[in-house]
């Protein structure tokens, strides 16, 4: 494997990339690596150069701090890559690696093409957390206080919990979430001692390149089916449903409210597209724009987004306190902020979804809803069973 300085020109160009991306998802190693792939690019950061402190000052003026110790120790050209948590006041997984190996996007090595190793033949216990018809509850409570007109928008998660008879296989699972789907923002970051999360996302949050950035909001959702038919169908009316579109318009007036006052100019489309994952469709809005100066990092704008109402709600503070009420366990990183970031700022922070946290007594998945007035508690319990599947087929369990 080369040093970042060594395949800067590789990641840009996309050259000699047979199994380039591929040789850094195989080289993996769970406690002491951290794997992220994008469709821009593929990182496999190992050991740690600089840890990002936690204390009360700005998470980007932490970061700064970070990587300037790391340069000044002799690191040409740190890179912070990590996760920070769904509350942005509690303790971040973020490092400044010691060695950082890049490669062109999996996407573009052939060599993704082929077959993951299949999971263990594993004897799974799972347990809901709450159980289904609590989570319906739930949901049915936020619809009553919604239409009372307390607030607008909230996203309520369960989790699931599953403990097998061996411990989980961390590297498996990340190959199998990479090569299922190559479009999608796929990461594996150490989050304490023997404990790994790792997930396989499809929501851009904020990229910055120079001057310009993209945004890839994704809110209103539907179940992929494995009849053609009926998956265009369902594609087809995601794309007129008054509910989801709903809940996609209030996301993206979010987020161009936040982004515009960093920017010369926003682009926003009127309307939303799909996105597709192996699981899901999802509707999409492409936002792109220009910087009015280069002086914002791309972690300084996930920052002024994060939490967007597609994992929280709108407004955000009284939703916080919504799910807080609601949702009987702490989210943790899970709806958080995977990616990276370098000194000049630029970088990409992806929304931390469709994700699991691995310990040694199992893992815990976790999987949320968009709730509206409209929304119906058995659809949205339903819409969060098809999430788990992602993760589910990771592992070869069964919900």
């Amino acid at each position: 494997m080369t040093t970042v300085h060594d395949t800067l020109t590789t990641e840009e160009s996309g050259a000699d990339v047979v199994g380039t991306a591929t040789a850094l998802l195989d080289a993996y190693r769970p406690a002491t690596d951290r794997f992220f792939a994008s469709p821009t690019r593929t990182l496999l950061a190992r050991g740690v150069r600089a840890p990002v402190p936690h204390d009360a000052r700005p998470l980007t003026e932490r970061v700064q701090e970070a990587l300037t110790v790391a340069r000044v120790s002799g690191q040409p050209d740190p890179v912070v890559v990590g996760a920070i948590p769904f509350d942005p006041s509690v303790p971040a997984a973020l490092a400044v690696p010691e060695t950082l190996h890049r490669a062109p996007a999996l996407g573009k090595d052939p060599l993704i093409a082929l077959p993951a190793p299949q999971p263990a033949d594993t004897a799974w216990e799972l347990r809901p957390v709450p159980m289904p018809e609590q989570y319906a509850a739930a949901v049915a409570a936020a619809v009553v206080r919604m239409k009372a007109g307390e607030f607008r928008k909230v996203v309520l998660a369960r989790a699931l919990d599953l403990t097998g008879d061996r411990e989980p296989d961390v590297p498996g699972m990340l190959q199998r979430l990479a090569r299922r789907d190559t479009r999608g923002y796929t990461f594996a970051m150490p989050t304490g001692t023997g404990r790994t999360l790792l997930g396989a996302s499809p929501e851009l949050l904020v990229s910055r390149r120079g001057s310009s950035l993209l945004a890839n909001p994704l809110a209103g959702s539907t179940p992929r089916s494995s009849d053609l038919a009926e998956d265009v169908r369902r594609a087809a009316a995601l794309l007129e449903s008054p509910k989801d579109l709903h809940e996609h318009v209030v996301v993206v007036n979010a987020i161009r409210e936040a982004l515009a006052p960093y920017c010369s100019d926003l682009v926003v489309p009127e309307r939303p597209t799909l996105v597709k994952t192996a699981a899901m469709w999802h509707l999409s809005t492409t936002i792109t724009g220009s910087l009015a100066g280069q002086t914002v990092s791309a972690l300084e704008l996930a920052c002024a987004l994060h939490p967007t109402p597609a994992v929280c709600g709108e407004p955000t503070a009284l939703a916080r306190k919504v799910i807080a009420e609601l949702e009987p366990f702490d989210r943790g990183l899970y709806s958080g902020v995977v990616g990276w970031g370098d000194e000049q700022g630029d970088g990409e922070w992806v929304v931390t979804i469709r994700c699991a946290e691995a310990a040694r007594g199992g893992l815990r998945l976790f999987a949320g809803a968009g709730v509206v007035a409209s929304s119906d508690p058995v659809a949205e319990t339903a819409e969060t069973s098809a999430k788990f599947r992602t993760f589910l087929d990771a592992v070869g369990a069964e919900l």
